[in-house]
């Protein structure tokens, strides 16, 4: 297909790889859908480990291809040491041995409302009944952090979503790093009382952490487990929305 925009920076989608091949199958799909959503727009995926292609391996050929600007997007919910150190520093040594090629950092993808109207999308094809929020408990796992900055995001959202959706509560978990985990997180809204508990992975693909997030809600009794976030609509939207900012603002050229 011809590029609609040749004047647009590519979209490079970097994302962190895994040796489990649901992570890379969920990552194309995704990426699909976002080109459906922008048709023309060139967009590449590269992964940090474990999955080909790497991300020197697509900037260079990018290069090749003749393209100068590139906005490199980090497929992560928050920011923490991939999208603050080495996502960075591997773009900038790209950069560096690539002359003539800029390439721009855009945002991580949360907080934002659409991830979270993605996590109601999940339960509810989970099954879980909407009618009855006053006495349903959601579990909000992440795969984790030792971020501070990333740990507070998520509290944040859960916060957020509660004062919006109106569940009796919204408690963060994590799979890595910090406490609760998912299956303490399940057992205290137990002990609160909560008639019904449900944990929504706040992740994007399936692998090693969100299978420990569904092994923590078998566990602890979670009365439903939605699915991952996978290639839900609302997150190729907010794909599209962190390019579109990051094109129309010109954040910071990487240097090395």
């Amino acid at each position: 297909m011809s590029r609609l925009f040749p004047d647009h920076p590519a979209l490079l989608v970097v994302a962190h790889g895994s040796r489990d091949p649901r992570h890379a199958a969920t990552v194309t799909a995704l990426c699909a859908r976002l080109r459906r959503l922008r048709p023309g727009l060139r967009v590449e995926t590269g992964y940090l480990d474990f999955n080909v292609p790497s991300v020197p391996q697509v900037l260079s050929r990018l290069h090749t291809d003749g393209q100068r600007r590139v906005i490199a997007l980090p497929l992560l919910l928050s920011r923490a040491f991939h999208a603050k150190s080495d996502i960075p520093q591997a773009l900038a040594e790209q950069t560096a041995r690539l002359p003539g090629l800029s390439v721009h950092q855009a945002d991580v993808l949360g907080p934002d409302p659409l991830l979270v109207a993605a996590l109601e999308r999940r339960l509810h094809e989970a099954g879980l009944p909407f009618a009855d929020r006053a006495s349903t408990g959601i579990v909000l796992a992440s795969a984790g952090s030792s971020d501070p900055e990333a740990i507070a995001a998520i509290a944040e959202t859960a916060r957020e979503w509660r004062r919006t959706a109106g569940w009796c509560a919204v408690r963060p978990a994590f799979a890595s790093a910090s406490p609760p985990r998912t299956a303490d997180a399940v057992r205290a809204l137990c002990a609160d009382g909560v008639r019904r508990v449900a944990v929504a992975p706040y992740v994007i693909a399936p692998g090693f952490l969100p299978d420990r997030i569904a092994a923590g809600a078998r566990e602890a009794g979670a009365d439903l487990l939605a699915p991952v976030l996978g290639d839900a609509p609302e997150l190729a939207a907010v794909l599209a929305a962190r390019y579109d900012r990051a094109r129309l603002t010109r954040p910071t050229l990487l240097t090395a």
